[in-house]
């Protein structure tokens, strides 16, 4: 594509573009904002006023019929966006999707399939991948430097307190496991690099529904083992650990560490020594690298493949949280 930078649209004024990732777009260095669209038009027209965004759509087919869109932002509720990535790949537009990318690994891999079949890229908006103090932490568990590894833990747990929160509605998605425990299979994963076998988790059901709280392990086929714990009932909590036989290397804040300083702490031998990091925008840092991927700058680091993969490991565990005992990952 020979444009010098990507025109972006957005499907939706949901919070999360609002305060996150819309503002990333706008400060790239590689992309701009055109539009956004809304199922109300006055609604689009007001976002956009007040956001600088310079085109409003009525509706999210008016907004992928547009010819100057490049890409597409969905940050939809989980529900939807199987449903719109195809259409958004089908009219000709690459797709950053919000997580998790779809409720389960087989809608994944339909969007895989339509990324594929459109010749159009796809991403899983996990921004936490791409600070500088996470890549660090991946290269420590690679490298050696922490000696064979022995196990990962992690945590992401916040408390929510509206009943009308769509978090709580099975019907769009929702569930601490969908919402903020993905990321703990997918820091694990990551930090394995391998995929799981075998999965256990017990989780505390809510009303409506939905899991208000799921802790989970993963089994790999290394002897390397992973734990989590998620909530949408607990005090905040962030953290992702990863333990060697020579050394463990710990980071707090671990998924929205914000823009300021932040430290990797290392333990080994009985002494603990901490390395910092300048602060840094993931959002940005997420948007421009998908951007420099359609403009053919660089390859895209995480397709949907891997997407799907995550999706399946967060299917095993629905599938034991609600069984009683363990269960095999389905690939």
């Amino acid at each position: 594509m020979n444009i010098p930078t990507l025109r972006w649209g957005v499907l939706s004024t949901a919070n999360i573009g609002r305060v996150a990732v819309n503002p990333a777009i706008q400060a790239s260095g590689n992309g701009r904002l055109l539009a956004v669209a809304s199922r109300d038009e006055a609604r689009a027209r007001a976002f956009a006023e007040a956001h600088g965004i310079p085109r409003a759509h009525g509706s999210y087919e008016s907004l992928l019929a547009d010819p100057e869109i490049d890409a597409v932002y969905i940050p939809l509720p989980n529900s939807m966006h199987r449903e719109w990535t195809i259409r958004a790949l089908e009219q000709g537009k690459h797709v950053l999707c919000e997580k998790p990318l779809a409720l389960n690994a087989a809608e994944c891999r339909d969007m895989e399939a339509a990324a594929k079949s459109s010749g159009r890229l796809l991403m899983e908006a996990f921004m936490h991948r791409f600070h500088p103090r996470t890549e660090a932490l991946v290269q420590l568990a690679a490298d050696g430097t922490l000696g064979t590894l022995r196990a990962v833990r992690s945590a992401f747990t916040f408390r929510l307190s509206r009943p009308d929160n769509i978090r709580f509605d099975p019907a769009l998605g929702g569930g601490a496991l969908m919402d903020v425990g993905c990321y703990c299979v997918n820091v694990s994963r990551t930090l394995a690099a391998a995929e799981p076998v075998e999965v256990q988790a017990w989780a505390n059901w809510g009303e409506t529904g939905v899991d208000l709280e799921l802790t989970g392990a993963l089994r790999f086929a290394s002897g390397l083992h992973a734990h989590f714990d998620c909530s949408l009932s607990a005090d905040r909590r962030e953290v992702a650990e990863v333990a060697g036989a020579e050394a463990s290397a710990t980071m707090e804040d671990a998924f929205l560490p914000g823009v300021g300083a932040v430290e990797l702490t290392e333990r080994r031998a009985g002494a603990t020594t901490s390395r910092g990091f300048d602060g840094a925008n993931e959002y940005v840092l997420m948007v421009e690298h998908f951007a420099d991927a359609v403009l053919g700058r660089t390859v895209l680091r995480y397709s949907a493949s891997e997407a799907a993969a995550n999706m399946a490991v967060i299917d095993a565990l629905y599938r034991s949280a609600r069984s009683g005992r363990s269960e095999m990952v389905e690939r």
